[in-house]
C-alpha cells in the first residue's frame, strides 16, 4: 500500500511543457490533439497499470489480513486484525485507495464484515459444545479459541474504519445483526472494548436507519445512560458516553429524516432538562471548525455533559 511514484512520471511531463496560445498559429486548436499525443497515451497507460497494482495491493492485504482473522487461535486473529487496522489507516489517505477497497467490498471473499462478526465478534456461547457426540465421529472436533479483550476491541475499530470508508458496510453489518451483538459488547465487556464499542456504534449508525431503529428498539439510550451515570466506573468511559450523545444527537440524530425522533426526549427523561438541553445545544459544534480543533471541542463539551450530570 505504500506505493512510490515512478521515477519517470516528472520526467515525462518536464519533456513535453504546455505551450501557450500563439496568435494566428492555431491558439483555438481543439485539446483532442493533446490528448491523442503519444505522450498523453503514455501517461494513460501508466495511470492505468498504476491503478491496477494498488488494486492488487489492496487485495493482497485483504486477503493477508481475513486469513488470520479467521484463524482458530486469537493470537492469529489478533495479528490479522492488526493487519487490517493499519491497511485501512493507509487507505484513508488516497481518495484511489478508498475507491478499490469499496469496489473489493463487492467481493464476497474479501469483505471484511462478515469476517468479523463470524470470528471475533461472535458470542463465546456459539462455541460451546452441546453434546459429546462428537467423540464417536470420525472427524476431530474444531475447537476455536474464545475472543480476547485486545481481539474484540481490534475488530470494533476495523469495523469503525471499514464503515467510515464505505457506507455500504453498514448494511452488511446490519446483515449480521450487528447493533445486538455491540450492545451485549457494551454491557458485559471491559473499558477497552465499551470505548471502541462506542465509536464503532456512531459509525455503523450514520446514514442508516436500519442501524439507528435497532439501536433504538435494543434500548442503547437507556444504556449508555446508566454507563455515565455510574461513577463507578472509568472516568475516561464516561467522558466516552458523553461524546457518543453529543455526536448522535448532532450527527445521527442531526440527519433528515432520521428514525430516532424520540432521542432527544429519552435524554432528557434518563439525564435530566439540563443535560439534555446542554447536549442538544452542545452538539451544534464545530461546523466551521478544523478536524483537530473539533476533536479538541469534542472533549471539552463531553467534559460538561458529565459535570451537569452530577448536580442531576
Amino acid at each position: 500500500m505504500y506505493l512510490k511514484k515512478p521515477l519517470w512520471s516528472d520526467a515525462l511531463r518536464q519533456s513535453n511543457p504546455s505551450p501557450g496560445p500563439v496568435a494566428g498559429d492555431g491558439a483555438d486548436a481543439p485539446a483532442e490533439s493533446d490528448r491523442d499525443s503519444p505522450l498523453a497515451v503514455v501517461e494513460e497507460l501508466v495511470g492505468s497499470l498504476t491503478k491496477q497494482r494498488v488494486y492488487r495491493e489492496v487485495t493482497l492485504a485483504l486477503r493477508t489480513g481475513l486469513r488470520d482473522a479467521r484463524a482458530e487461535f486469537s493470537f492469529l486473529r489478533v495479528r490479522g486484525l492488526r493487519g487490517l487496522l493499519k491497511f485501512l489507516r493507509s487507505v484513508s489517505e488516497s481518495d484511489t485507495a478508498i475507491e478499490l477497497f469499496a469496489l473489493s467490498q463487492s467481493v464476497r471473499e474479501l469483505q471484511v464484515i462478515p469476517v468479523l462478526f463470524q470470528h471475533s465478534l461472535k458470542d463465546a456461547e456459539e462455541g460451546n459444545v452441546a453434546s459429546l457426540d462428537h467423540i464417536f465421529d470420525v472427524e476431530p472436533l474444531k475447537i476455536t479459541s474464545p475472543s480476547t479483550d485486545t481481539e474484540v476491541a481490534l475488530a470494533l475499530r476495523v469495523l469503525e474504519g471499514c464503515c467510515l470508508l464505505h457506507s455500504e458496510s453498514t448494511i452488511l453489518a446490519h446483515q449480521h445483526k450487528a447493533i445486538p451483538v455491540m450492545m451485549n459488547i457494551l454491557s458485559t465487556r471491559g473499558v477497552l472494548e465499551q470505548g471502541a464499542c462506542l465509536d464503532a456504534l456512531i459509525s455503523i449508525m450514520l446514514d442508516s436507519s436500519a442501524n439507528q431503529l435497532d439501536f433504538e428498539s435494543c434500548h442503547g439510550i437507556e444504556e449508555v445512560a446508566e454507563l455515565i451515570r455510574d461513577k463507578q466506573i472509568d472516568e475516561n468511559l464516561r467522558l466516552k458516553c458523553g461524546e457518543f450523545l453529543l455526536l448522535l444527537i448532532g450527527h445521527v440524530n442531526g440527519r433528515d429524516k432520521s428514525p430516532m425522533a424520540t432521542v432527544h426526549e429519552d435524554i432528557r427523561q434518563l439525564l435530566g432538562e439540563k443535560s439534555a438541553s446542554l447536549i442538544w445545544a452542545a452538539s451544534q459544534f464545530g461546523s466551521t471548525l478544523d478536524p483537530e480543533q473539533r476533536l479538541t471541542a469534542l472533549h471539552i463539551q463531553a467534559r460538561r455533559v458529565l459535570e451537569s450530570i452530577g448536580m442531576y
